[in-house]
């Protein structure tokens, strides 16, 4: 059985840091396609970075530069460093595991707010 656990959302001040996890069972970090994904009210779920098993990224044009996604094989657990936060990352943001099929994680709220 896969299960995906987010941690690390909250609330950060325009211009600050948070790390997000990924802790993932049923389904290697290593060996399939990791991706982080958020959703802001009202809007549609959208693609922030993935890393394929071979190690290749990619990123959303609005958070390259900012974001980094990376995995931690022996913690089979992917993170996202997220720096020079800005409002409109406000969401929630989800874990996804691409094997035979998509897995979710629950999700973990990021509000970027004075």
């Amino acid at each position: 059985q896969v299960q995906l656990v987010e941690s690390g959302g909250g609330l950060v001040q325009p211009g600050g840091s948070l790390r997000l996890s990924c802790a993932a069972s049923g389904v290697s970090v290593s060996l399939n396609a990791m991706g982080w994904y958020r959703q802001a009210p009202g809007k549609q779920r959208e693609l922030v970075a993935d890393i394929t098993s071979g190690g290749s990224t990619n990123y959303a044009h609005s958070v390259k530069g900012r974001f980094t996604i990376s995995r931690d094989n022996a913690k089979n657990t992917v993170y996202l460093q997220m720096n020079s936060l800005k409002p409109e990352d406000t969401a929630v943001y989800y874990c996804k595991a691409s094997r035979t099929g998509n897995y979710w994680g629950q999700g973990t709220q990021v509000t970027v707010s004075s």
